[in-house]
């Protein structure tokens, strides 16, 4: 009996110590760890998302809390594209879609919000609060209500309510490619539509905590000019969004019908399961819905960002144009995405 319990307690230490001498062979070998905490967000934009975000992850704060304060600051200010300054759908009418996702896979998601500045958190509600993952509409509201939220009037950015205007002439519901012109400041200056209006439509970000634990979260007003009622991809755990905490995770901006189609973020997170890098997986992602129509493919635009288990990052798009800002202790900067047509 003496001999068994020997043995089962050299086993069990064998198992524990087994990590440590992989970590110290790694270090001989030349692999480091992780460069964490880390956070990194879809767009130029996301530089203030970012920069939220890091004021928890730099004081050991949860990846989680990181990715709702992150998305709370794009949501406070008035822009085209995300909250309630963001474009309207044909009725005029400004509806707000956010998920969130944390490293247990608990998540919680709104779409066809009205009228609440705070999507993303209403989203983290319905996670904590219920049994479900996703509410929509009038039932969104009415949650959002009952959680302490207050109805807001959508107020539409200068930029937002001259391009309704505009496009109620034809009236015709045509999504843009993302296309680069010369305009404001440095290398990755904004992405604008031909009439000269922003066309960043989707705030996603992924965050890393000190823990290692990951966490991911997106927000946004939907494509402009929707027919009311519309749900993208934003809202969608496993198209927009999804963690998977022992392999990485994955976020997407673009169309998002084109992501539905392929469950994007899951796919993208597959592939670095299956030993891809986030951005080859990227990669991947975006040739599944080129390969499906090539012809259609050259006339919209998607791009995935995603995050493995290391802190390495990465991004690949259908166009030239899509961009993500990056966080460590080491870097702030912005990152032009690979791309397979240059529009």
């Amino acid at each position: 009996m003496a001999n068994r319990i020997d043995r089962r307690k050299f086993l069990q230490l064998s198992v524990l110590s087994t990590p440590l001498l992989v970590s110290k062979k790694s270090i001989a070998n030349g692999i480091h760890l992780p460069n964490i905490p880390i956070v990194i967000s879809t767009w130029d934009s996301g530089m203030e998302v970012n920069a939220a975000a890091w004021k928890i992850l730099s004081t050991n704060g949860r990846a989680l809390d990181a990715i709702e304060a992150g998305a709370r600051q794009i949501e406070n200010t008035i822009n085209c594209c995300v909250g309630l300054g963001g474009n309207p759908d044909r009725d005029g009418i400004v509806t707000l879609d956010a998920c969130i996702m944390d490293e247990q896979s608990n998540c919680g998601a709104v779409a066809g919000l009205e009228q609440i500045k705070h999507p993303i958190s209403v989203a983290r509600k319905v996670m904590e609060n219920t049994p479900h993952v996703l509410l929509v509409g009038n039932g969104a509201q009415q949650f959002a209500l009952e959680n302490g939220f207050s109805k807001e009037p959508a107020q539409l950015s200068e930029t937002a309510e001259n391009a309704y205007r505009e496009w109620l002439k034809k009236s015709e519901y045509k999504p843009q490619i993302n296309v680069e012109k010369n305009k404001g400041n440095g290398p990755f200056a904004p992405n604008f539509f031909p009439d000269g209006s922003p066309n960043h439509d989707t705030m996603g970000l992924l965050a890393m905590d000190q823990k290692g634990n990951l966490s991911g979260g997106v927000t946004t007003s939907g494509m402009a000019f929707k027919l009311h009622g519309r749900v993208g991809d934003s809202a969608g755990i496993g198209a927009g969004l999804f963690v998977d905490n022992e392999v990485g995770a994955a976020t997407s901006s673009g169309v998002g019908e084109e992501v539905i189609r392929i469950c994007g973020t899951h796919l993208v997170v597959e592939f670095m399961r299956q030993g891809l890098s986030p951005e080859k997986a990227c990669k991947k992602a975006v040739e599944r819905i080129v390969n499906r129509d090539p012809e259609k493919a050259k006339t919209l635009q998607v791009g995935f960002l995603a995050m493995n288990k290391k802190g390495e990052y990465g991004a690949y798009a259908i166009q030239k144009g899509f961009v993500f800002s990056v966080k460590t202790k080491e870097e702030n900067q912005i990152h032009e995405s690979k791309f397979i047509f240059s529009a």
